[in-house]
């Protein structure tokens, strides 16, 4: 507007810059213009600019800021609290049960030992989309330091009389004067700018790791958590006050490489196990799981190409030399050379006074036997190693050397977090669902996805660790996962569940979070809370577990399950005269699914948008719908082209 007001004409880069500057990149909500005053950009902003460009691609959906910045809160809370119990039990100080406590009882460590704990955190999201959830977790850290008074310069000099809260998934410091902005010449100011920035960096290189089957997510993910170091980046200044010439030499503090903790995989595959022994891999190979980390570190720190680059070959190397030793030592490989050996050893069996022909003829099948079982075993491991499922299998157990100890055992991490994809098994590739239904056993029929990462996160987490993710609330009574219920009340503490109203994503299921720890307590409460994170009520654990079904009524009062209890005993349930099933599922609804009945083959289409809890609204939508002239592959129609 002002540039029209001065009637001058701009080159074309310049322009877009203007226009791009013109609009309020830090709101996640209405596309404002932003006049006067514009704060700096939210990061969340990426993530909706993420969902657009990707779509619903790989069940990708963009988590609001007041889900992630709740489930942080919560999870991080209770895995401090647990890190924190570990060292008061080990140095003869009572335990503690709250993060009040927790916060009453600092004191009784030094400040230096306190930041070790928390740094020495693992914060996994297997599914880490744009990064929202990782970005949340480290402000929320740096949060949970300035509350418990433990968050120290780099002179271990304390920040006191500054409050630092999470407000819009936004880190916003103040004081009395109110809210903190960078100033490089007053020497507080860029005592708490470095301070911000170390411990973003300490906690992104230390404590977060992501996983993405999609390399956009994987770049969007590092490029979030970039533009979040680079909010708090600061000027490297030697000596106060400064002058002119000193001025003009002010260089920013150099980003370091953090984008070695997302990485990209189908976390849900994997060619070896979590328990592979890597014993064997690291006294053969010449690298140990120190030198891994070594080179992690320096990759970290590189400040040229050509450094990033020789240590990025380094690591390949290193992670290349424990695969081949674990490819020695897989069973499938062991059964080959044992069965190579039994041949050999048939062959080089003689006689001092030869073979009759009854004997002949029994070595002479026994060796066909042997041919055909090692035949078909390379056969087995050649298909391992060209499977299709595998191109994008991510190996948990070593792409991490921060989760595994000294002699390269996988130990795990202390929270899992996330929103995982939302995709129905039929929805994906044959030869992948085959792989899914063979190695995760926890679900029948058609099921979301979620319920994988669900039985992924307890493989990855160690004991006692939290587990937090948003997924649909179908599991919580259908036949489909009652195999899944048994798994999560037997083998988790199922925390906490808050049921959240629909609208929460663009999308027609109704979300819930659901927290859980890895341990295994026969009694407790589960807490229930509605979409405004208010308790509602609680539910003891033995009522599921009473079941064989393992049913959980989050919904339902105590009088309530009355009435449904009689009215399961006195009625008939649909399931007896009705048969349930997905329905039909056309190849390209925008073809088949018209707003115009055509003809009489033409009918009325529901989908799940459409049926509410006590009425059914229809769109006045018309399938067409011939099975006639359906082949047997679902969707192929002949001359589609001439169909309306």
């Amino acid at each position: 507007k002002e540039e029209k007001k001065k009637n001058t004409s701009l080159p074309p880069l310049e322009y877009l810059f203007k226009f791009l500057d013109a609009y309020d990149f830090a709101s996640e909500g209405a596309e404002d213009i932003a006049e006067d005053n514009k704060s700096i950009i939210n990061a969340s902003v990426l993530g909706k600019v993420f969902e657009k460009i990707n779509g619903y691609k790989d069940g990708s959906i963009f988590t609001p800021g007041f889900i992630t910045m709740y489930m942080s809160r919560q999870s991080l809370r209770s895995a401090i609290v647990q890190k924190f119990n570990e060292h008061f039990k080990s140095h003869n100080i009572p335990e503690v049960s709250t993060f009040d406590e927790l916060y009453n009882r600092i004191d009784k460590i030094d400040i230096q030992t306190a930041n070790t704990i928390i740094n020495s955190l693992k914060i996994c999201d297997p599914a880490v989309g744009s990064g929202h959830f990782l970005v949340s977790v480290l402000n929320e850290l740096i949060v949970i330091k300035s509350e418990l008074g433990i968050l120290t310069d780099k002179n271990s000099k304390l920040l006191k009389h500054y409050e630092i809260i999470v407000d819009n998934d936004e880190l916003i410091i103040s004081d009395e004067e109110g809210i903190f902005q960078y100033n490089y010449r007053n020497k507080e100011s860029q005592r708490v700018q470095e301070t911000i920035f170390n411990e973003k960096q300490t906690i992104i290189e230390n404590c977060l790791f992501g996983v993405d089957i999609n390399p956009n997510s994987v770049k969007i993910c590092r490029l979030r958590l970039w533009i979040e170091l680079l909010k708090s980046s600061y000027y490297k200044i030697s000596a106060l006050p400064l002058t002119k010439s000193s001025i003009e030499e002010l260089e920013l503090e150099t980003l370091p490489n953090i984008d070695i903790n997302i990485k990209c995989g189908n976390s849900l595959i994997s060619r070896y196990a979590l328990d592979a022994d890597l014993k064997k891999a690291l006294q053969k190979s010449k690298w140990n799981i120190t030198s891994y980390r070594l080179a992690v570190m320096t990759y970290r720190n590189a400040k040229s190409k050509d450094v990033k680059r020789e240590m990025e070959k380094l690591i390949n190397e290193i992670k290349g030399s424990f695969e081949t030793e674990l490819e020695f030592g897989d069973k499938r490989l062991k059964k080959l050379n044992s069965l190579n050996a039994e041949l050999l050893h048939l062959n080089n069996q003689g006689s001092l006074f030869g073979k009759t022909k009854a004997e002949k003829a029994k070595r002479e099948k026994d060796v066909a036997k042997l041919s055909a079982e090692i035949k078909k075993q390379e056969e087995i491991i050649e298909e391992v190693k060209n499977n299709a499922v595998y191109k994008n299998a991510f190996e948990w157990r070593f792409e991490f050397p921060e989760v595994l100890n000294d002699n390269g055992d996988f130990e795990g991490f202390d929270v899992v977090i996330g929103n995982p994809p939302y995709i129905n098994i039929v929805d994906i590739d044959e030869s992948v669902r085959n792989f899914y239904q063979v190695n995760y056993t926890i679900t029948k029929n058609k099921v979301d996805i979620y319920a994988y990462f669900i039985q992924r996160a307890y493989q990855i987490a160690k004991t006692n660790s939290e587990i937090s993710f948003i997924i649909s609330h179908t599991w919580k009574a259908t036949d489909s996962f009652q195999k899944f219920r048994k798994f999560l009340f037997t083998n988790y503490v199922v925390k906490e569940i808050v049921d959240l109203n629909f609208g929460v994503f663009d999308v027609t299921v109704k979300p819930l979070i659901i927290s859980l720890q890895k341990q295994i307590k026969e009694c407790y409460q589960i807490r229930v809370l509605n979409e405004n994170y208010e308790l509602t009520h609680e539910i003891p654990s033995e009522e599921v577990t009473g079941n064989d079904d393992y049913v959980l009524d989050t919904i339902s009062t105590n009088s309530e399950k009355s009435i449904f209890t009689k009215m399961e005993n006195d009625c008939i349930k649909l399931e007896k005269v009705l048969q349930f099933s997905r329905g039909i599922k056309t190849s390209d609804d925008k073809r088949f699914i018209l707003k115009v009945k055509n003809n009489d083959d033409c009918h009325k289409v529901f989908r799940g948008r459409n049926i509410k809890a006590y009425e059914i609204n229809w769109d006045k939508e018309y399938i067409w719908y011939r099975p006639d002239l359906m082949k047997e592959k679902i969707g192929c129609l002949p001359h589609t082209k001439d169909l309306f």
